[in-house]
């Protein structure tokens, strides 16, 4: 339990810089006279924890989890105080960097040693933990965000620097704590790290990226996104020669992908990634664009997702250690998430914030049931001495899809938005820059409805394709086949397997 406490604070720094960001990020870029640029800072931290995942997954197999954890924790910290110092936003976006090389082993790594040290049916309930986790920093993160940014100055220091500064306190109980009780066993292994694979997946991923953030404003289209689609294609070919010229070295070893738990599992977190982002990304656009919540009071109105989310992953953490049985979970999940979208799809301005709130905890229950067993079948799934890499290929493959999702449906919503406009006398509506909503406070009801009712329509159509696209990881979850989940740990399995590999020579002598 100690272990697991310094894992969880591990996390919250992960999880916890994900959501903090949202709230403070507009004070930020105006104090620091980048508002222009602030998407890059979003987009290094992206990027760098994105491409570090899957390598932190298979450092930690050939070199062991704890060093390359302090390693996650102590690049996190330095990152957080560079961030919390930083004079410019150009500054920023490159000590964000630095965050995300820390942030991608963070989450990754945090599950890897929970499977080292339980067995897959009793894992579950210790993964709710961290279900919760990120629960608690959906709604503290713009909170505390909020608080940081709205206060002129705190201890002498100006208050949006508090928003990295933060971490400090909390990074370093979690590096104590790591550094001094966890002592996992580990089996040194001569193998060569695939950095050739990591700068192939570089070239793949850099461009998806860049093109995320910076797709709407340049143009799906243009010739610019359309440089970044060529090269992400190249890097992804070379990404897989190279993989395939590497065997069992290479960072994300192609025979896991023959084993169809493995593969389905990752497909699906991929689709759940896009609807889930999806989901996270326009609820907060919700309430405080057509609701005027200020991103303090969207956090705290977010509260029944948190409980939903809590309940669910507890209790179905309970019950697969009872039963040993899981895809019933992640199926109900799916279906239950997909609906909830379906559900929002159907909201206006006028909606009452009780209805809201009640889909907002029926999806929340829906995301509780998936998230957690995923990994578990992965983990439950794979030899041993893969556990760090077909771990952090689960993150991994979620993080793509929800970058992908979130560029898709900002698109959808300011495209549908923009055309739902009207145009008023004297040439206005659809030359409104949605860039800055702040002048909808300004208008009167009578003037400010037809473009809330406008951002309400770009809001029910995201809402509307994200239920399809998680209906599709509903439909594929039933193909998945169902592994009964091992009572060995992974400490256990890997002193199995080695005996095993060592008995093989003296029965064929």
């Amino acid at each position: 339990m100690t272990v697991l406490a310094g894992l969880m604070l591990g996390m919250l720094l992960a999880a916890l810089d994900m959501t903090i960001m949202a709230s403070a990020t507009k004070t930020i870029a105006d104090q620091l006279h980048g508002q222009t640029i602030q998407a890059w800072v979003t987009t290094a931290y992206l990027i760098t924890s994105t491409i570090a995942t899957p390598l932190y997954g298979k450092l930690s197999d050939i070199l062991g989890r704890k060093p390359m954890y302090l390693t996650a924790i102590t690049l996190f910290l330095t990152g957080s105080v560079l961030s919390g110092i930083a004079n410019s936003m150009y500054e920023l976006a490159a000590f964000r960097a630095v965050q995300g090389l820390g942030a991608g082993g963070l989450m990754s790594l945090a599950l890897a040693i929970i499977a080292d040290m339980v067995s897959p049916r009793e894992r579950s309930r210790y993964q709710g933990y961290f279900m919760a986790i990120w629960g608690v920093s959906s709604v503290a993160g713009p909170v505390v965000g909020g608080f940081f940014a709205g206060a002129g100055t705190f201890a002498g220091i100006d208050g949006w620097r508090w928003v990295f500064l933060v971490n400090v306190p909390i990074g370093i109980i979690a590096l104590i704590v790591v550094a001094k009780f966890l002592n996992v066993p580990h089996i040194k292994v001569n193998h060569r790290v695939d950095y050739w694979g990591a700068a192939a997946l570089a070239v793949a991923l850099v461009p998806l990226l860049i093109v995320a953030e910076q797709g709407r404003e340049w143009g799906w289209d243009s010739g610019k996104a359309f440089a970044m689609y060529g090269i992400g294609v190249v890097g992804l070919i070379a990404f897989v020669f190279v993989e395939r010229l590497m065997g069992d070295e290479a960072l994300l070893p192609l025979r896991l992908f023959r084993r169809p738990v493995f593969s389905l599992s990752n497909i699906i977190n991929f689709v759940m990634g896009i609807g889930m982002f999806g989901m996270m990304m326009s609820l907060p656009l919700y309430l405080q664009i057509v609701k005027g919540a200020t991103p303090t009071e969207s956090g705290l109105q977010s509260l029944p997702m948190t409980a939903g989310i809590l309940v669910a992953s507890m209790g179905s953490g309970i019950l697969i250690s009872k039963t040993g049985r899981y895809k019933r979970f992640p199926i109900a999940g799916l279906a239950i998430v997909s609906i909830s979208m379906f559900l929002f799809a159907q909201i206006g301005v006028d909606t009452s914030l009780w209805q809201i709130m009640l889909i907002m905890a029926l999806a929340g229950t829906g995301l509780g049931l998936c998230m957690q067993t995923l990994v578990l079948a992965i983990q439950n799934d794979v030899p041993a001495k893969d556990m760090g890499v077909a771990t952090s290929s689960a993150t991994f493959f979620r993080s793509i899809g929800g970058t992908v999702g979130t560029a898709v449906f900002l698109s959808i919503l300011f495209s549908v938005t923009l055309s739902n406009l009207p145009v008023f006398p004297g040439g206005g509506g659809r030359s409104i820059d949605l860039n800055d909503t702040s002048f909808l406070a300004k208008l009167s009801p009578e003037q400010a409805r037809p473009i809330l009712d406008a951002f309400v329509a770009g809001i029910d159509t995201v809402f509307f394709v994200g239920g399809i696209v998680v209906a599709i990881g509903f439909v594929l979850m039933w193909f998945l086949k169902e592994v009964p989940l091992s009572d060995k740990s992974g400490i256990q399995r890997a002193a199995e397997d080695e005996e095993a590999a060592a008995a093989a020579p003296a029965v064929m002598h």
